[in-house]
């Protein structure tokens, strides 16, 4: 009887401890998740439901979870919501799709989103972000799709993202990005219409040749 009840206890801590894991990370993930809603305007409403009196963010729309109610998708392309990206972002570790293109949002990519190992596709194109292209991003080993295009990104691209080798589609087309174009690793495959339309951008794959004497570049 000892043993049994010793068993019985065992299973009681460990069903506890596994609800208290879940309940810590939906607080983690709806708290990342909710200080975007208050970085950002949102006009229509798109993110109405997001209650942040709510434990479980996987009730909220334009949200998708796994089985472990842990954050696999935000899709909020063409939203039409402006104001900034939040750090906070970088905390939604199973995150595989974040999905903000065709929106009216500002300011800088933010580092953390090197954060989000398990990323496979990060869409930004089409809004009016500033600033340089993360080096951090080429710790997502995972990404497949990397669509920067159309928004006011400068400076050199990161040769660090040429690491990325299970990266299919780049397009960090029609910004203001400057330097040369990497072309070692998962870069090589890529034509010129990835790089498009940044007027101070040279490389290879538009001049047919490389320039080492580009200058400041920023």
């Amino acid at each position: 009887m000892a043993i049994c009840r010793s068993g019985l206890f065992h299973l009681l801590v460990a069903l506890v401890l596994s609800n208290t894991i879940a309940t810590s990370n939906a607080n983690v993930e709806g708290d990342a998740l909710f200080a975007l809603r208050r970085a950002v305007k949102d006009p229509q409403g798109v993110l109405q439901s997001w209650d942040p009196t709510l434990v479980d963010p996987c009730t909220w729309f334009h949200v998708t979870c796994d089985a472990d109610n842990r954050v696999t998708r935000l899709d909020l392309g063409n939203g039409k919501l402006s104001g900034n990206l939040v750090p906070e972002l970088g905390k939604i570790e199973r995150l595989q799709y974040l999905e903000l293109y065709m929106n009216n949002l500002a300011g800088q990519i933010p580092k953390e989103l090197g954060q989000l190992k398990s990323l496979v596709s990060l869409d930004l194109y089409h809004n009016n972000l500033t600033g340089p292209i993360p080096p951090s991003l080429s710790r997502l080993s995972n990404l497949k799709f990397l669509r920067l295009n159309g928004n006011k990104l400068t400076g050199k691209i990161p040769r660090e993202l040429t690491k990325l080798g299970n990266l299919k589609i780049l397009d960090v087309s029609n910004n203001d990005l400057c330097g040369t174009i990497p072309t070692a690793g998962s870069f090589s495959k890529f034509s010129e219409e990835s790089f498009m339309n940044n007027p101070r951008l040279e490389g290879p794959e538009l001049m047919g040749f490389v320039r080492y004497d580009v200058g400041d570049c920023k």
